[in-house]
């Protein structure tokens, strides 16, 4: 018999069951979650700060309740591995669970106090054949990052909230009703179209960028007089669920490259629980996503919380963004010319 999901309505039913609830308990967590932000300074005291998380990030109280709600609804549930921006391991949540459950609870909480919208991301991961062995390393669950994936997507917090998810046969949209405490299936098939006059990136660590980016950028704020010869329009919400849903609304690209500062050598946004399960509805969206150079859901990660460069939206676009990055550094003033705002 399959299960038959309380909060959200519409949810195609050819899924397996232990995904399906799995999708249903993290739906009713954010029941709970988009009516408390929706209190803002009404509530306890949810915008000042409590800590640092396992990664160094300033925590929010709501980033605690976040993760605590999903940890007390998935207890029992379907999942056996829990893996959050929140924790500094990955936790056992139920020993007899058939899947893992990479999330980062609330993404963009450095904006609750300027109404900014904000989200949970999530990833649901098989478990390797592996899993019953007594010496199992739960990070292999995770290795893979997110080439595995069975299901991925995102809350997001705004005017309205919705939920954005993919099984792996395109992307859906389910938006909260209310009245009637479900999630309600607002938008099938979702495609993000393959060209863009719409950038995304914080140009204020332009001096801190390789010279391949910051041509890149040059070239397109350059416009119509410039080699692309097009105007384009840029954006930075600093909520990465708010880009996303943007970009997945009406297309454009999200830039958050890797720099020269101590720590963003990298890249700063997680792998497993943000870039991969974005990564996933991207491409399930006919956008692309990569690290400028490789495709994201084609690399792996050592650590639960590895970093990495993200770049992600309309393919044509991130193909002319890779076609950047794949010259060598050398030829690329030759090709391009050397000016603008942010080369040197």
């Amino acid at each position: 018999m399959k299960y038959s999901p309380k909060y959200i309505v519409g949810l195609q039913n050819d899924i397996v069951d232990d995904v399906v609830i799995t999708l249903d308990l993290i739906a009713e967590v954010g029941l709970e979650l988009s009516a408390l932000i929706s209190l803002g300074d009404l509530s306890n005291e949810i915008t000042s700060d409590v800590g640092v998380n396992a990664d160094g990030d300033t925590q929010k109280p709501l980033d605690v309740l976040a993760d605590e709600s999903y940890l007390r609804k998935l207890n029992g549930s379907p999942v056996k591995f829990y893996a959050s921006e929140e924790q500094d391991d990955i936790l056992t949540i139920n020993s007899k669970g058939t899947v893992g459950l990479a999330i980062d609870p609330l993404d963009g909480s450095s904006n609750i106090d300027t109404n900014v919208s904000i989200g949970s991301i999530f990833s649901i991961k098989p478990l390797p054949s592996s899993v019953n062995e007594t010496n199992f390393d739960t990070a292999n669950v995770f290795c893979s990052a997110g080439s595995d994936q069975l299901a991925a997507g995102y809350i997001i917090f705004g005017p309205q909230t919705v939920l954005v998810l993919t099984v792996g046969c395109g992307v859906c949209a389910y938006t909260l009703d209310r009245d009637k405490k479900q999630f309600i299936l607002s938008k099938s098939l979702i495609s993000i179209p393959p060209d863009t006059k719409e950038f995304a990136i914080n140009t204020s660590n332009a001096r801190h960028w390789s010279k391949r980016m910051r041509t890149y950028v040059d070239d397109s704020v350059a416009g119509k007089s410039g080699p692309r010869g097009i105007d384009f329009n840029m954006r930075w919400v600093a909520s990465l669920v708010a880009e996303t849903h943007r970009i997945l609304s009406r297309g454009g690209i999200f830039i958050y490259p890797a720099d020269s500062r101590k720590g963003y050598e990298k890249g700063r946004l997680r792998m497993l629980y943000e870039c991969a399960p974005i990564a996933f509805l991207i491409e399930q969206a006919s956008g692309a996503a990569t690290d400028s150079y490789d495709r994201i859901l084609d690399k792996g990660i050592s650590k639960v919380h590895d970093r990495t460069p993200f770049a992600f939206g309309s393919k044509n676009e991130i193909s002319r963004l890779q076609a950047y990055h794949d010259l060598p550094e050398s030829e690329i003033s030759p090709l391009f010319k050397k000016r603008g705002l942010f080369n040197s």
